[in-house]
Formats: structure tokens, C-alpha cells, sequence
């Protein structure tokens, strides 16, 4: 039996980047940047997103059974973006022996998307 891995609310599940090859060819393991505050990676799953509230339940009766879909708002961050996120306000984790971080949507300060444009503004991705 195959587990699956569900995101709530506005959760992300990040590949990190494992490390960072200097100019000079060597290569830095993530363990050696543990100082900075933040981190890359790639977005591989996202959480359903914001729930929404809607107001006409408020008219139905408290035992009535509820069969409307839930809603929510959706996240800005993708699948396959890549994003830079404060390192403190995440969590690390295993699943199926693949290190991966959870953050909330809150915690990523840039993404970067492969749009096919030359991206906002004039600025490169």
C-alpha cells in the first residue's frame, strides 16, 4: 500500500537545493549554510489554499447535514515555481526517504516561474 503526502490550508512542500557549487568548482553541503535565514527550492506539491467562508450556511440549521463543496482561495505559489523562503519558518521532513521542507505560503518571499516571457517588468527570471 502507497502512502500519499496531503498538504492543508496554504502549506507548500519544497525540494531544497542540496547545496551550492563555489566558483572555484567545490561543492558546499546544505549543513555548511545553516546561518542563512533563507533558502531555495523547488515546489513540488501545494495545499488546496485559503478556505472561504460561505455566509448562507449561517441560515441552515446547525444539525442539518452540509453537502456543499468546500471552497477555497487559491495560493499564488505553483507547482514546479522556485522560491526563495525564510529557512526558520519551515519544517523539515522525510517521506519516502527524500528530505523535503513545508512552509507556509506566508514564509516565501520570491518565486521565480518559467513563464516562456522575459518576465515582470524587464526583470529576468
Amino acid at each position: 500500500m502507497s502512502k500519499q503526502l496531503l498538504l492543508v490550508g496554504d502549506k507548500v512542500l519544497i525540494e531544497p537545493d542540496e547545496g551550492e557549487k563555489t566558483e572555484s568548482g567545490l561543492y558546499l553541503p546544505q549543513n555548511v549554510r545553516e546561518r542563512e535565514k533563507v533558502q531555495t527550492g523547488k515546489i513540488v506539491q501545494i495545499g488546496p489554499g485559503y478556505p472561504v467562508y460561505d455566509p448562507a450556511l449561517l441560515e441552515e440549521e446547525p444539525w442539518a447535514t452540509n453537502n456543499s463543496k468546500k471552497k477555497y482561495f487559491p495560493l499564488q505559489a505553483k507547482l514546479g515555481d522556485y522560491c526563495i523562503f525564510l529557512r526558520d519558518q519551515a519544517i523539515e521532513i522525510t517521506f519516502n526517504k527524500k528530505n523535503y521542507m513545508v512552509a507556509s505560503q506566508a514564509a516565501i518571499l520570491v518565486l521565480i516561474r518559467d513563464s516562456g516571457n522575459s518576465g515582470i517588468n524587464g526583470i529576468e527570471p
